[in-house]
């Protein structure tokens, strides 16, 4: 009953990590699929069954990851974090051990009410059609992840039933997951800047049609292209505003930060008690889209004027650098992949990298794990995210990203996803830090930089996965020209340079002001 519902509920994806406790979860879904009502990924590992969980539900359609009881549901962790900070309908089901064998030092047995954060809805032992039908429902109908705990007797191995079916014809409770999108007029001055970051996407596309000049994160439609490493070079004061309108939760840059602190008005908009607003500096917070009065068309044309002078400067720059570095292939990849084509983008360097030297295009959909921004699961994720687009999938990662979830590759179903890995041999990052500045240079590569020396192609074969190494970057574009099944693309890279060229980049773009 529980996995009839979720098919009735519109759920078509399911993610299954094998144990005992799951048992009769695990048959279910694999009799649904049999069935021809969805479909089923397995992974052993937990960590990595989230992550493709999350990427197959970033569509908005909710997907399911199950497991066994104990540590396995705890790996889940970190991927329900990712979607409940990004309203990701996320579906944990978890197997437990009845509640009377909690504390009694049976195997397996942890509390797991309330263990992922989430608040649990808890099936009842012995719950009749109604209640278990109502709360799988629930779990669907919640905005963003829902973990749904089913405890378990023996034996856990069903008797060959026929599939349930219930009399009624649509879902047990009937819910509506839409979100509409609300503008109203608005008292912001001509002179606003919109920085869009990770939100709902309905919110963000009528954002960006506001008419406000745009600077959006990659993940984020429209937006000027470098608009970020403008703000990260500093402002000129002519392109300075008035007011900034903030939807969604604004995270890749420390010039955005440093905008936000030096401008008087600033309107935050987000889902209730949850604007974003980093550095405290909202002045108005609210959950619908304010209308401009007016605008200020040649204040507009200034930065249009200006993005494309820095365009010319960053590629001068790039061009004159040697070939590969982070913004080399970032600005390569987008640039290269064909219109329709889904892109994820790994944390760390690789997301900023986009942000700083790509171009914008519509025609390509951009993901990455924002709410939380950390590098696990990426692999997982976007294996998950290209299963569910109709066209070709690129992923841009750095090393220690792909390597920590290595066990991603490990999939059922391959679909047609590029994996770019650029490998500089460890955490390239923190170069750009603080803590990258010669006077840490002793105890910097022990504990920031950490060379693994990982043979990336031996580990591709014991996964047998295709692995190339390219060297130039047209045979970077040739690469990724056909993209074709489950395959890594390996660009090798130093980071001894990397400080001295984001200086390098930053001070072109400010000598395009003072000219």
């Amino acid at each position: 009953m529980i996995v009839d519902e979720l098919v009735r509920n519109g759920v078509r994806h399911a993610v299954l990590s094998p144990g005992s406790r799951n048992a009769p979860l695990s048959f279910a879904l694999h009799q649904a699929e049999q069935n021809g009502l969805l479909t089923l990924h397995v992974r052993i590992d937990e960590r990595s069954a989230g992550f493709l969980a999350l990427g197959l539900a970033k569509t908005g359609t909710p997907a399911v990851v199950t497991c066994t009881s104990g540590t396995a549901v705890a790996n889940l962790h970190p991927s329900v974090i990712e979607a409940q900070l990004t309203g990701v309908p996320l579906i944990a089901l978890t197997a437990d051990r009845p509640v009377d064998l909690y504390r009694t030092g049976a195997s397996q047995t942890i509390d797991q009410y309330d263990v992922l954060g989430l608040p649990t809805l808890h099936m009842p032992e012995g719950a009749d059609e109604a209640t278990t039908r109502s709360l799988v429902c629930r779990a669907i109908a919640a905005d963003g992840p829902s973990h749904v705990n089913v405890p378990f007797r023996p034996p856990l191995t069903p008797a060959d039933d026929a599939w349930p079916s219930s009399d009624r014809a649509g879902a047990w409770t009937e819910t509506d997951r839409a979100f509409t999108v609300e503008t109203r007029p608005s008292s912001l001055p001509a002179r606003t800047l919109v920085l869009l970051g990770d939100d709902r996407p309905e919110r963000l596309r009528e954002a960006s049609r506001l008419g406000w000049p745009v600077i959006a994160e990659p993940t984020a439609p429209g937006g000027l292209r470098h608009g970020s490493l403008l703000l990260n070079a500093g402002l000129p004061e002519h392109l300075r505003p008035e007011a900034v309108l903030v939807v969604g939760r604004v995270t890749l840059s420390r010039g955005q930060q440093s905008l936000l602190r030096d401008t008087p008005v600033v309107h935050a908009v987000g889902d209730q008690a949850q604007w974003p607003d980093v550095p405290f500096t909202a002045s108005r917070a609210s959950t619908w889209l304010p209308e401009p009065a007016a605008l200020d068309d040649e204040w507009t044309r200034a930065w249009q004027v200006a993005v494309k002078s820095v365009s010319a400067a960053v590629d001068d720059l790039l061009d004159a650098e040697p070939w590969p570095t982070g913004l080399h292939v970032a600005r390569d990849l987008v640039q290269a992949v064909p219109s329709g084509s889904l892109l994820f983008v790994g944390s760390s360097n690789p997301i900023r990298d986009v942000d700083f030297a790509a171009e914008r295009r519509p025609d390509v959909v951009v993901h990455a794990n924002r709410g939380a921004a950390g590098i696990d699961g990426s692999v997982s994720t976007a294996i998950g995210l290209a299963l569910r687009h109709d066209g070709p999938s690129f992923a841009l990662m750095g090393d220690l990203t792909f390597l920590h979830d290595s066990n991603g590759l490990l999939a059922d179903h391959r679909p047609d996803l590029t994996i770019v890995v650029l490998n500089d041999d460890g955490g390239g990052i923190f170069s750009l830090l603080e803590q990258g500045s010669s006077e840490h240079a002793v105890s910097f590569e022990r504990v920031f930089g950490t060379p693994h020396g990982t043979d990336l192609s031996a580990l591709c074969a014991g996964y047998r996965i295709p692995h190339s190494t390219v060297d130039g970057r047209e045979e970077f574009r040739g690469a990724i020209a056909q993209p074709e099944g489950l395959r890594v693309v390996e660009v090798r890279a130093e980071r001894d340079d990397l400080r001295s060229l984001h200086r390098r980049l930053k001070a072109a773009v400010s000598t395009v002001f003072s000219r």
